[in-house]
C-alpha cells in the first residue's frame, strides 16, 4: 500500500514538473518567434516619425561657433529659409545660430517636404554670419526621401567648403519623380542663387 501511494506521488509529481517544462518551452519560444517582428515594428515606428517625405539636413562642426543658413526649393515653389519657413513644398523645421541662443551643442538644420512632388529640387548652404580670418566651415548636407510605407532611405550627400560671409553655394540640383526615384544623371551643382539674386 505504501509502495502504491509513493508511486502514486511520483507520478503526480513528474507530470507537473513536465507540464511546468513544456510550458516554459512554449513561452521561450514564442518570444524567440516573436522578437525578429518585434524590432522590425520598432524600426518602422522610429521611421514614420518623420513629418515629411523629402528630408534635406545641413550639418556643421559643433567647434564652429558661425551661423550656417539651409535653403531649399521644391518643383514650382518658393525658395525656404530662415526668413520664408515655409511654402507649399517644403518647410524648415529648424533654425540653427550656431551656438547662439541653442540648447545642443549640435550645429544643425532641417527641411522636410509635404508628398514627393515631381520636379526639380534645389538645395543651397548660406554662410550668414562672419567667418574668422583662416577659418573654413565643412558644412554636410544629406537628402533623404521616406516613400509610402518604406523606410527613409539616403539619396545624396555632399560636404561644401563655407569660407566667407554671404557666401551662397548650390550643394544639389536633381530632378524626383512623383514616386520619389531619383532621376538618372539628373544630379548637378549647377548654380542658382535662391537668396542673394532676385528670382
Amino acid at each position: 500500500m505504501n509502495e502504491l501511494e509513493d508511486f502514486e506521488e511520483d507520478s503526480a509529481g513528474t507530470v507537473f514538473r513536465d507540464v511546468i517544462l513544456l510550458a516554459l518551452i512554449g513561452f521561450v519560444a514564442m518570444v524567440v518567434m516573436l522578437l525578429p517582428h518585434l524590432r522590425k515594428s520598432e524600426v518602422e515606428a522610429q521611421d514614420h516619425k518623420a513629418p515629411g517625405n523629402v528630408i534635406v539636413e545641413l550639418h556643421w562642426p559643433t567647434n564652429q561657433a558661425v551661423d550656417v543658413d539651409l535653403w531649399v526649393m521644391g518643383p514650382e515653389s518658393t525658395p525656404v529659409g530662415f526668413w520664408n519657413l515655409g511654402n507649399r513644398v517644403f518647410n524648415l523645421l529648424r533654425d540653427d545660430l550656431g551656438t547662439d541662443g541653442d540648447a545642443t551643442e549640435e550645429n544643425y538644420e532641417v527641411a522636410y517636404s509635404r508628398g514627393i512632388p515631381a520636379g526639380e529640387y534645389i538645395v543651397n548652404v548660406h554662410m550668414y554670419g562672419p567667418v574668422p580670418p583662416g577659418m573654413i566651415v565643412p558644412a554636410t548636407v544629406v537628402v533623404s526621401v521616406r516613400k509610402e510605407f518604406e523606410q527613409t532611405k539616403q539619396i545624396l550627400k555632399t560636404q561644401v567648403q563655407l569660407k566667407r560671409r554671404h557666401q551662397e553655394e548650390t550643394a544639389f540640383r536633381f530632378r524626383l519623380t512623383s514616386k520619389g526615384d531619383l532621376v538618372k544623371d539628373s544630379v548637378t551643382t549647377l548654380r542658382r542663387r535662391l537668396i542673394t539674386e532676385p528670382m
